[in-house]
C-alpha cells in the first residue's frame, strides 16, 4: 500500500485517479481549492483551500503534511484557455495563468513536498501531447502548447535532479479526455484515462524516468 498525493483531485481525471487509487487500497491525499460532495464521499484525506499558484498556500500544505511520507506525487491540476496570435495582446493574462498552473505549479508543488517524498518514490506530471513540438501539426492554442512544452522541459530536469534519491519522474499524456476542460468532447472518458495512467505509473522506474508517454503506453515525441 502506497500513499499518493494528487493535485486537482476534485474533478475530472484527478477525481478518477483519486477514486481508483483509493479502491486499489492506497492511502490518497486529495488536494484542491474546493472539495465536492463526490470527493468527500470517497473517504480519502482531503486538503482543500490550496491554491497551487500561491507560495503561502503551498507552505500551508507542507505544514499540514508534516510527518506524512509520500510514495507518489501526481501533479494533475491544469488549466486550458483559448489563445491566438491575433488576440495575443488581449489574452496575456490567459497566457500567464496557463504558465502559472501548468508549468510552474508542478515544480513549486514538488519543491514544497520534497521533504515528504520518500527516496525511491515517484513524481508524475500530467502533461499533454500538445506540448510536443514534433507532434504539432495544426498550430494554434499558443498558451496551452507553450505551457505544456515548458513543463515537459521541467520534468526532464526534475528526473535528473531527483535521480540521486532514486525518485522516478514521469510525464504522462492522458489522451483526449471528456472533461470540463475539453467541454466534454474527446475520445476517452476520465475513468478509462485514469486506469491507463495508473498502469503507466506502475511501470515508471529509474529505467524510464524523464520519459514522455501516452496513457496507452506509446512513447511520445518531444
Amino acid at each position: 500500500m502506497a500513499t499518493a498525493l494528487i493535485t486537482g483531485a476534485n474533478r475530472g481525471i484527478g477525481f478518477e485517479l483519486t477514486r481508483q487509487l483509493k479502491n486499489a487500497g492506497h492511502d490518497v491525499i486529495a488536494v484542491c481549492r474546493q472539495s465536492s460532495d463526490e470527493l468527500d464521499a470517497l473517504g480519502v484525506r482531503v486538503e482543500a483551500g490550496i491554491d497551487i499558484t500561491d507560495g503561502g498556500s503551498l507552505t500551508e500544505l507542507a505544514d499540514r503534511l508534516q510527518g506524512t511520507q509520500l510514495d507518489l506525487l501526481i501533479n494533475n491540476a491544469g488549466v486550458m484557455r483559448s489563445t491566438s496570435l491575433e488576440d495575443i495582446e488581449d489574452q496575456l493574462d490567459d497566457f500567464r495563468l496557463q504558465f502559472e498552473v501548468n508549468s510552474l505549479a508542478p515544480l513549486r508543488v514538488t519543491r514544497a513536498l520534497l521533504g515528504n517524498l520518500l527516496d525511491g518514490g515517484k513524481v508524475v506530471i500530467i502533461t499533454s501531447r500538445m506540448g510536443s513540438i514534433a507532434d504539432n501539426t495544426s498550430g494554434g492554442s499558443y498558451g496551452y502548447r507553450m505551457s505544456k512544452a515548458a513543463v515537459n522541459t521541467a520534468g526532464v530536469s526534475l528526473a535528473h535532479e531527483l535521480k540521486d534519491r532514486q525518485i522516478a519522474v514521469g510525464l504522462l499524456h492522458p489522451g483526449y479526455v471528456r472533461t470540463g476542460m475539453t467541454r466534454h468532447t474527446g475520445h476517452v472518458d476520465p475513468d478509462e484515462a485514469a486506469a491507463n495512467l495508473i498502469k503507466r505509473i506502475d511501470e515508471l522506474s529509474l529505467d524510464n524516468t524523464g520519459s514522455f508517454r501516452h496513457a496507452n503506453g506509446e512513447e511520445l515525441p518531444w
